[in-house]
């Protein structure tokens, strides 16, 4: 199958578990804005993913592009400067972020940090007047999603939760033949996501700071159990948290992950994911087959399979960054709903919560 080129994606927008297309017409909204042409992007925190895949993102994206930073360590402010030919005076750290509402550059504040702070710093980019790209988890409980939420709505701003599959072609793929019923209705839903984490002393080992491994990877796990089946869950039937290296995920931090979701109509979802070993696939079975997508959640190479045919449509790192940025930034220059909005960060923290729950008290737990 030939490669799937952005522009092609670039029409495509994500609505909950459907697809819809962006007009010509509408495409052409967007792209003559009468404010600008491409809009500026701030990344707030550089780290791995700033610096390995949104910054070289932004380098390929069509309507928007990297105008600012803001980090804590003044040699990566020096370096980043250097390399991406960034202005001194869109340079920002943790101190003086609020001062970010007086530079016109800075349409958009892209929160890169660990977990616990994603509340902080969504509601004072809000405050800030910017609009805001917030990467997943959402934040670590309903109720701090929930004051995002609110403080972008009530700053007239948008948000937007990093969730990259949902603008990508192989996840697009495999929900238009789901919830067109190609091959029936959905009666199972297998998920995994996992990867050997070898580092021990970084947020994701530490629950203050939103660690664990249900908050990363297994956003990923649920996600393709909702997309896959097409339908968001009822209850927890029942979950399992325990670490295959306690010395590392202490005090009862899970390592590993495992949880059976109730959908309606009896629909079972299965879902496990781990820091303690590689696994990537999503299995949806339906009544006149079952669609194989492995891996489903890769930076690239998503491909699968069913009796439809073959789904792969391939691409390089960092496409789907590139993608993601490009999809919301039409969006926000058209002055349309995101298309991964925070309302969808905010109901996978609530499945997270009701896991943990259910792994703590052995019972089922209604969502």
């Amino acid at each position: 199958m030939k490669s799937f080129s952005r522009r092609d994606t670039l029409k495509m927008i994500t609505l909950g578990s459907g697809i819809s297309l962006l007009s010509p017409l509408s495409l052409l909204a967007c792209q003559n804005a009468p404010k600008k042409d491409k809009l500026g992007i701030a990344l707030v925190g550089l780290g791995y993913y700033s610096t390995d895949l949104l910054a070289p993102g932004l380098q390929q994206t069509e309507h928007c592009y990297l105008a600012g930073i803001v980090t804590g360590t003044p040699s990566k402010a020096e370096a980043w400067k250097e390399k991406y030919n960034i202005p001194e005076k869109n340079v920002y750290n943790y101190e003086n972020f609020d001062t970010i509402a007086n530079n016109p550059d800075i349409d958009v504040i892209y929160i890169v940090l660990p977990p616990s702070m994603h509340m902080e710093y969504v509601v004072r980019a809000a405050n800030a007047g910017k609009h805001v790209w917030c990467e997943k988890p959402m934040a670590v409980t309903v109720e701090e999603c929930q004051t995002m939420i609110d403080a972008c709505k009530k700053n007239k701003v948008s948000l937007s939760i990093g969730y990259r599959c949902q603008h990508e072609p192989n996840t697009l793929a495999f929900q238009k033949i789901v919830k067109e019923g190609q091959l029936g209705k959905v009666t199972k839903v297998d998920c995994a996501a996992g990867y050997r984490e070898g580092r021990t002393d970084h947020w994701k080992q530490k629950r203050e700071m939103g660690g664990g491994v249900i908050y990363d990877m297994g956003v990923y796990s649920i996600q393709g159990a909702r997309l896959g089946s097409g339908m968001e869950p009822i209850a927890v039937q029942s979950a399992k948290v325990w670490a295959e290296r306690p010395e590392i995920y202490k005090d009862g931090l899970g390592e590993v992950v495992t949880a059976v979701l109730e959908f309606p109509g009896g629909v079972i979802g299965n879902i496990k994911t781990s820091f303690f070993e590689n696994t990537n696939f999503l299995n949806i079975t339906c009544e006149k087959g079952t669609i194989e997508m492995s891996p489903f959640s890769s930076y690239a190479g998503n491909k699968g399979k069913s009796p439809l045919g073959e789904i792969n449509f391939p691409y390089e790192v960092p496409f789907q960054q590139a993608n993601q940025m490009d999809h919301d930034a039409l969006a926000i220059m058209a002055g349309k709903p995101m298309p991964v909005p925070g309302e969808e960060g905010l109901r996978d923290i609530r499945i997270v919560q009701a896991i943990l729950e259910s792994a703590e008290t052995g019972k089922r737990v209604v969502i």
